[in-house]
């Protein structure tokens, strides 16, 4: 019965470490879908115009909007702001009531905060002014310049 009950013992502490390893693993892999599948739709930084129209944006929904300010579109009436975001094919008419950003202008990029409303219209409760695309901080043009990649030509600090 000795022989028997040598047979029979537990892991030893290498097999336990891989058995822990692994269910740890698992535990890992199954967060890491629920959490993605949760945020499938949110992952994108912002929606454009073209974007609200071939996904299925409920009303009421918070999301980003992004695009640039139509030229000619934003009028204001105290601190009531109205204009059209537009990504080229696709425009949007959004309304913000508050102070907006000093880079906020016509014809500049622009991500907003907000829902679709019943109307249709976007309510905006925040507006992000974007700088513009050349815009290069002065620490990444010395680090550029430091490595010789600087091209003084695609970009002014």
């Amino acid at each position: 019965m000795t022989g028997a009950a040598s047979g029979r013992k537990g892991f030893t502490r290498k097999q336990k470490r891989l058995v822990i390893t692994a269910g740890l693993a698992v535990v890992l892999a199954i967060s890491t879908a629920l959490v993605l599948t949760a945020l499938r739709d949110q992952i994108v930084f912002f929606y454009a115009p073209s974007d609200l129209s071939t996904r299925e944006v409920a009303v009421g929904q918070p999301i980003r909007l992004g695009g640039l300010v139509k030229e000619g579109s934003w009028s204001r009436s105290g601190q009531e702001n109205v204009f059209v975001i537009t990504d080229g094919a696709q425009e949007i008419s959004t309304r913000f009531t508050g102070i907006l950003p000093d880079l906020f202008r016509e014809g500049q990029g622009v991500v907003t905060e907000g829902a679709i409303a019943a109307d249709g219209r976007f309510e905006a409760s925040n507006v992000l002014a974007k700088h513009d695309e050349n815009y290069v901080p002065k620490e990444v043009v010395e680090a550029l310049k430091a490595q010789g990649e600087w091209r003084a030509e695609s970009a002014e600090p």
